[in-house]
């Protein structure tokens, strides 16, 4: 975590930011979807940086060192567990991961749930590919 704490001035412009669910004076909570969106335009060449001020937010009152270490933590984590890997966790998170066996219903609605969130991040993805196309064909 940075050493820089937040002023009331910087965590109520930071927490008027959509993609922000949460701001303290010593940390930023991102939203999921800011971190999805994150991955798929740094996996399309984008920098850290830019997709940061692109989505509104203010690199002077973040910090680079911020920035930087969300973009190894995100990737870590997206390398490891994929799209889910980025979902913020803590609020059902008792801490030990389950060892108990599984339920066939439980298996079945875990995979429905992955195969939803595969369906959704494919259609962004198209979404996003359809709107390149066209921003290609005006130039």
């Amino acid at each position: 975590m940075s050493k820089k704490t937040f002023t009331q001035g910087e965590i109520s412009k930071l927490s008027n930011n959509f993609y922000v669910k949460s701001v303290s004076s010593k940390g930023i909570t991102y939203r999921d979807e800011f971190k999805r969106y994150f991955i798929a335009e740094y996996e399309n060449g984008k920098l850290p940086k830019q997709i940061f001020e692109e989505c509104g937010f203010d690199i002077e009152i973040i910090g680079e060192r911020r920035v930087r270490s969300s973009t190894s933590r995100w990737c870590a984590a997206y390398r490891k567990n994929g799209i889910t890997g980025l979902t913020d966790t803590r609020k059902e998170n008792t801490g030990r991961p389950s060892e108990r066996e599984l339920k066939l219903e439980e298996r079945y609605a875990r995979l429905e749930a992955q195969n939803n969130l595969l369906k959704a991040e494919n259609e962004l993805l198209k979404k996003i590919e359809l709107a390149e196309r066209r921003l290609k064909g005006k130039k």
